[in-house]
């Protein structure tokens, strides 16, 4: 590593938050990749909350930001909002930061925005619908794929 690359990680520690754009489409709409940013902060003391959304390092070192569908009492149920496979046994330990706010167009949209959270709970309140509806849009593909094996 480039002595002088930081990671998320000192970033946030050195200046209590990052600013950054993603890369994928897995939370899409609400990031749209290399257009908007995304506003990390410190991971805040105790639990997270349903529908945060946390930066979190896997144990294979990919940094991944999704939202928070379940807490259980020992890790997170967690999914990107165009995902439908949820992701388990992500704990507080691999959390780094947590989202507080969009800059889209120029414009910052905090996660408090009245807006945001009408977004949120239409988003995730309908999990197994937009589940559904991802899963049949990937049906063509899998498919594809199979004929070509």
């Amino acid at each position: 590593m480039n002595k002088d690359t930081i990671t998320f990680e000192e970033e946030i520690e050195k200046h209590g938050n990052l600013v950054y754009t993603n890369k994928g489409d897995s939370m899409m709409p609400l990031l749209r990749q290399g257009r908007d940013l995304m506003v990390i902060t410190r991971k805040p003391e105790g639990r997270l909350k349903r529908y945060d959304v946390p930066l979190y390092k896997r144990d294979n070192g990919q940094y991944v930001l999704h939202r928070i569908l379940k807490v259980r009492e020992k890790d997170y149920v967690i999914c990107g909002d165009n995902r439908w496979q949820r992701e388990y046994g992500i704990t507080d330990r691999h959390i780094i930061g947590v989202l507080s706010a969009v800059v889209r167009d120029g414009k910052k949209i905090p996660v408090t925005n009245y807006k945001y959270r009408i977004y949120v709970h239409v988003w995730c309140d309908f999990f197994y619908i937009r589940a559904a509806l991802l899963w049949l849009r990937a049906l063509p593909r899998r498919i594809k794929g199979k004929i070509k094996k």
